[in-house]
């Protein structure tokens, strides 16, 4: 068993991070000292490793606590729906990408329309390019 510190330094996270995952119910320590202090095991350990592999791919907290359940009661569900979560959460992914390519090339625009000089911005090209409803309609 191992105190909440000893548990975060092997995990590379603060305690403040254990006890947000705790606050969201993805984590519980495994039992508690009779002075209320946590102890967490290895298989605590293995849970808080999965969680976060989950959470560097892109899985919101959500999604991380579904995928729980799904490991939790393997025989209750597929594949299929493990595979499913993570099209879609690739999907989510592709849409967010192609917006922020979408953001990029207009700043690009925007950018290249501006001289950048030192005189005051009383004809900016960005702001009035901002200011013009047709400015920017790529």
């Amino acid at each position: 068993m191992m105190k909440i510190g000893e548990f975060a330094s092997q995990l590379g996270v603060s305690t403040d991070t254990l006890r947000y995952y705790e606050k969201h119910a993805l984590l519980t320590a495994t039992s508690r000292t009779q002075s209320g202090y946590r102890d967490y095991s290895q298989s605590d350990l293995k849970q808080m490793k999965f969680i976060l592999r989950a959470k560097n791919v892109g899985f919101s907290l959500s999604e991380i606590k579904e995928l729980l359940q799904i490991k939790f009661h393997k025989q209750q569900h597929s594949c299929h729906e493990v595979k499913n979560l993570t099209l879609q959460k690739r999907d989510l992914v592709a849409v967010r990408i192609a917006e922020l390519t979408r953001f990029h090339q207009s700043l690009s625009v925007l950018a290249d329309k501006c001289c950048g000089g030192e005189e005051p911005a009383d004809n900016c090209s960005i702001l009035t390019t901002l200011e013009d409803i047709d400015g920017l309609t790529q």
